[in-house]
């Protein structure tokens, strides 16, 4: 992975010290928003140079154990991977088709018995459910391939066109990635289950109605209240729902966040990810910097699936939320998780949603407030 300045002459500098000796070689980019308008120098040079370009716009970077608002990360293949740019999610006859179909292409590259592939998806942010998507996508490709991903997108959650290849930017769409097994992707989010529950009664996508039968936004001010002394007003909702997310418990035992975004006149919360109907929810409070043994568990999954990364390149995304929530320990973080793999450099983005499991080959979930992290392979 390189980090360049997003200029004609920084990246030509770039591609010429990469300087691939093969045809098939190819670049997944990963922009900031603040850059977004000097990606037609980056396809340009792609297309003069025939390397394959795909990617996607996110609100900032990771890299340098901070978080980047100018330059970009080129992740150079030598030999791209089968990938997949789809429009129209929201709008198609059968998106879960589209993107089931394009997968099963791609993994035709990879001949039986080779390490089983991640399929890694790069959604719009504002794509309203992910999460029933992936549902339709897993009950196709089982565990054939293995999963990971994230939202691409503007932090504002205004829509903005963030998927990209040699030729277009579009949004309402998903990039697919077919990547190498060594680049199996682990998550985490160190979030504590605390005991009391309590059911999503009306739900309809990302839109909590009522909890328990009773307006969502009444009960959820009542907890906050019991729990954390905090009075919490329509006026000072933004300071506090980042910090106190809801919880979807699934059957395993294991907790996927959601974070409230929007509170609707009536009463009716609006999350990042979808709610299914009487859902059982817990009201979580987001952990400090590593709390819970999040970094060190993070870091023993990465050791056990891939082995030693000193020295090696680890490709990380950070959740928007968790990165507010957490303020200045944000930073201090990705120092810990840095300092936990004892890997020479991180270099990702930060992302609006994260696709995973907190288990080996476990059932791909749409997560907020996590890490997403995989080793990077290629020299």
């Amino acid at each position: 992975m390189r980090y360049v300045e997003l200029n004609r002459e920084s990246i030509d500098q770039a591609l010429n010290e990469w300087s691939p000796r093969q045809a098939g070689a190819g670049i997944v980019a990963l922009l900031p928003e603040a850059e977004k308008d000097h990606l037609p120098v980056l396809q340009a040079a792609c297309r003069q140079r025939g390397l394959a370009l795909v990617g996607g716009i996110f609100p900032a970077l990771v890299g340098n154990q901070g978080f980047l608002t100018h330059g970009v990360w080129l992740l150079c293949f030598d030999q791209m991977p089968p990938h997949f740019l789809l429009p129209a999610l929201n709008t198609a006859a059968d998106a879960v088709g589209a993107v089931v179909a394009a997968a099963r292409q791609g993994l035709k590259v990879y001949p039986p018995g080779a390490p089983k592939p991640t399929l890694f998806m790069v959604f719009d942010g504002m794509v309203p459910n992910v999460a029933s998507l992936l549902d339709g996508i897993y009950l196709e490709l089982s565990n054939r391939v293995e999963y990971g991903g994230v939202n691409a997108g503007s932090e504002t959650f205004l829509p903005m066109p963030c998927l990209f290849d040699d030729r277009q930017v579009l949004g309402d769409g998903v990039l697919g990635l077919l990547l190498p097994g060594s680049m199996a992707p682990t998550l985490e989010h160190g979030f504590e289950q605390p005991e009391r529950a309590m059911s999503a009664t009306s739900t309809a996508g990302n839109r909590i109605a009522m909890i328990d039968w009773r307006p969502a936004f009444e009960i959820y001010q009542e907890i906050i209240k019991a729990q954390y002394g905090i009075d919490l007003r329509r006026d000072n909702f933004y300071e506090y729902a980042v910090h106190f997310p809801f919880g979807l418990l699934r059957a395993n035992g294991d907790v996927v966040v959601r974070i409230p975004v929007a509170l609707a006149d009536d009463g009716a919360l609006y999350c990042v990810g979808e709610i299914p109907e009487n859902a059982m929810l817990v009201l979580l409070q987001a952990p400090a910097a590593g709390a819970h043994g999040c970094i060190g568990r993070l870091a023993e999954h990465l050791r056990s699936a891939h082995g030693s990364l000193q020295g090696t390149q680890l490709l990380t995304f950070y959740c928007a939320g968790r990165r507010m929530h957490l303020g200045d320990d944000a930073e201090k973080e990705l120092a810990e998780l840095q300092a936990a793999t004892r890997v020479g450099e991180l270099a990702g983005a930060l992302s609006l949603g994260e696709i995973g499991s907190t288990v080996r080959w476990g059932y791909p979930m749409f997560h907020n407030a996590t890490l997403v992290c995989s080793p990077w392979p290629v020299p």
